[in-house]
């Protein structure tokens, strides 16, 4: 499944409320006073000690009768109840709390196939990373001695029907989009009574960012041709009618560590299909590069090129163009900031990369470039305009910077979006988390 921007957020004039209810004992009539707490004075007369002389009975007792009337039916006692209190006391259960069905445990399959078993092909090895939804480990299949990766996604965590159809519908993709060159394909997948596991490639040259910034050298042409990289992805799912939703740095990686290795769009948890025309209101994404009218909750496939173009302003700059402390401000920003062409290393960087990041980050979807039109700008083309310049070295070190940010607050401002509903007003940009 997807990642989706990080919470809880919790507002800071929100307090916790305890109520304690007021106990107040039972009052005791007066006139039964004496005889609750130690008897009449009769009592403590036969307390002294002295039986009193008893008047003994000459005659029979007359017989005495009660009216029918009065008359109440003594219902028989029970055995059990007679023997009630010299049964041991048992002591009590404690209270078991009903834990919330899920619905990944309850359906027969979520493939709706029978899968052979995953350890009788593969041998499991050391973790790779950690989801919302599971865990990626590194894993080899047995005949072949290859290397693959395989996200396994718990079946408890599963709680709704959606997130289930969220599961067919990723690996439904992948197979969809299989054979593109820099999309991660997809060798199989399997269930069993705990987990849905899907064997994938395996990319061990790292993400992204982190092979710019290893690489130490870095010019606006090499931006560009990540550029195109990118953007024929978004061409190519937009061309099959899928919507990736979740374009980010961390969702591309580099197959090897070669200098000519091939870089691969991963993580397809959050992608849906789209038909033409067709607006989504679900809020899913990631704070820096969710676009604007995803925010608003009424968006299509314009929203995945606002995200890539995120990326190629970070490229270009070293940080994203929309930047605040926290995920508040960030959507605040997303929803109203100014693009920053004055700041370093802007005024060195050509006037074609700025139309384009201009172009690609139009708040408006119906006045921004598509994908194609991104292919087709001249600074994106091969053999393009793109200067074979180095970058201003700053551009590296702030890259660096915001990656390793990235990493150590990635619980903290990663928000999985799909978990969130908007407020009602939207320049306040009223995110919360919901449980």
């Amino acid at each position: 499944m997807g990642n989706t921007c990080v919470g809880p957020s919790i507002s800071r004039n929100r307090f916790l409320q305890s109520v304690s209810a007021a106990m107040w004992p039972s009052r005791v009539p007066e006139d039964s006073a004496s005889t609750t707490n130690g008897g009449s004075s009769k009592s403590g007369t036969a307390d002294s000690g002295k039986d009193p002389d008893l008047p003994v009975q000459n005659r029979a007792p007359e017989q005495m009768t009660m009216p029918k009337s009065e008359q109440k039916e003594v219902e028989p006692v029970k055995k059990e109840e007679v023997n009630k209190e010299e049964r041991p006391v048992k002591p009590k259960k404690p209270v078991e709390m009903k834990r919330v069905g899920s619905a990944g445990l309850r359906t027969d399959s979520v493939l709706q196939k029978k899968t052979g078993n995953l350890k009788e092909f593969f041998s499991i090895g050391k973790k790779l990373g950690q989801g919302q939804f599971g865990t990626t480990f590194k894993c080899i299949e047995k005949g072949t001695r290859k290397e693959y990766a395989c996200k396994s996604i718990a079946k408890r965590k599963l709680l709704t029907d959606d997130d289930v159809e969220d599961v067919r519908r990723e690996i439904q993709i992948m197979h969809h989009l299989a054979g593109h060159p820099n999309v991660i394909s997809i060798k199989g997948a399997y269930e069993d009574a705990v987990a849905v596991h899907v064997v994938m490639e395996h990319c061990a040259g790292g993400e992204l960012f982190d092979r710019i910034i290893q690489r130490g050298h870095y010019t606006e042409r090499k931006a560009a041709e990540l550029t195109r990289t990118i953007f024929g992805v978004v061409e190519a799912c937009h061309s099959l009618s899928v919507m990736h939703r979740d374009l980010k740095p961390e969702n591309f990686l580099f197959v090897d560590q070669k200098e000519d290795s091939l870089l691969k769009t991963i993580d397809f948890g959050l992608s849906v299909f789209f038909k033409p025309d067709e607006r989504f209101t679900d809020v899913v994404g990631s704070p820096y590069y969710v676009a604007p009218e995803v925010l608003k909750k009424r968006y299509g496939p314009e929203a995945d090129v606002w995200s890539a173009g995120v990326i190629v302003y970070i490229l270009l700059s070293g940080v994203p163009p929309f930047w605040a402390e926290n995920e508040q401000g960030i959507f605040e920003q997303v929803l109203h900031g100014d693009l920053d062409f004055s700041s370093d290393p802007w005024p060195s960087i050509s006037e074609d990369a700025k139309d384009l990041v201009r172009g690609m980050l139009v708040r408006d979807p119906r006045k921004r470039l598509t994908a194609h039109e991104v292919l087709c700008h001249r600074w994106v083309q091969v053999d393009g305009v793109a200067p074979d310049k180095p970058l201003d070295s700053a551009v590296l070190s702030r890259m660096k910077q915001f990656s390793a940010m990235n990493k150590l607050k990635k619980m903290a401002l990663r928000v999985s979006l799909r978990f969130i509903h908007m407020s009602k007003n939207h320049t306040n940009c009223g995110l919360k988390l919901v449980h």
